[in-house]
């Protein structure tokens, strides 16, 4: 079958640049022990590259116009051809043996709303190798007091070690997009706080992130925290939240945690 037209609802730019697969499948390093999930493997350029080395993993894929090309293809991959995002992942990434390793070249419209899928699961989840746009991939590496520092930044520095990989250009892909893309590594590999709610954490990132240009006091008071009493924090609550480092943030979480169960 030809290759299908890219569609802009999927946000489908597929890879086509065989040195940069290599690389990505270089930087997966995939093991016939390895438990693999790919997303959106297109017509499978990145699948072909892994399938080179491990025959058996799977691939979720939305568009049912590749499927039998990519069964064909990859006999053995699972293709499973449904919508991610509306997949239950306990299922999907159900623990077995080996490392469990979910990569892809994500739809630069979801990207945010997979990775916070999997960090919900990331109890599940040993690595992600992500081709990503450029823009978001500097913002999950950023440092605090620069512009890129951010929520997702926060967040994911909490539960996971974030790797900038390299750089690619929209030559390298078909249709071509208007911004440079880049590949990032996330290792799942941190102890998390034992005393952190985890929803709550995140509840707290985004709450100070709400009015960026705005201190903490009133990010928190324009936030679902308004009505929480902060003068018993032990933070500089005129600093803006991209000063602030992860052990703020879960200094305050924890605060806020306090606050809630004295309500009880």
């Amino acid at each position: 079958m030809k290759n299908p037209k890219p569609l802009k609802r999927f946000g489908q730019n597929y890879i086509q640049d065989t040195n940069i697969i290599n690389q990505i499948v270089q930087e997966i390093n995939p093991s016939e022990t390895d438990k693999i999930i790919e997303i959106g493997p297109g017509t499978g350029a990145l699948t072909a590259g892994l399938y080179s080395i491990k025959k058996m993993f799977t691939a979720v894929e939305i568009d049912n116009r590749v499927i039998e090309d990519l069964k064909e293809k990859f006999p053995q991959v699972n293709f499973i051809n449904k919508d991610l995002l509306k997949e239950d992942f306990s299922e999907l990434l159900d623990r077995g043996s080996g490392i469990t390793k979910i990569v892809g070249n994500i739809p630069y419209n979801i990207t945010s709303s997979i990775l916070f899928k999997i960090i919900d699961h990331h109890h599940l989840v040993d690595e992600v190798v992500f081709m990503v746009q450029d823009e978001f991939a500097r913002r999950i590496t950023a440092k605090p007091r620069t512009k890129d520092y951010g929520i997702p930044t926060v967040i994911l520095e909490y539960f996971a070690e974030s790797k900038y990989c390299f750089q690619i250009s929209p030559h390298a892909f078909y249709p071509r997009p208007k911004v440079n893309s880049a590949v990032i590594h996330l290792y799942f590999n941190k102890k998390l706080d034992d005393e952190v709610d985890t929803a709550l954490f995140i509840k707290t990132v985004k709450a100070c992130f709400g009015n960026r240009r705005k201190t903490l006091k009133n990010s928190l008071s324009n936030s679902i925290f308004a009505a929480s009493v902060f003068t018993g924090v032990d933070l500089d609550l005129s600093k803006r939240a991209e000063e602030l480092e992860l052990p703020d943030f879960l200094k305050l979480t924890k605060y806020i945690s306090g606050k809630i169960n004295e309500r009880k």
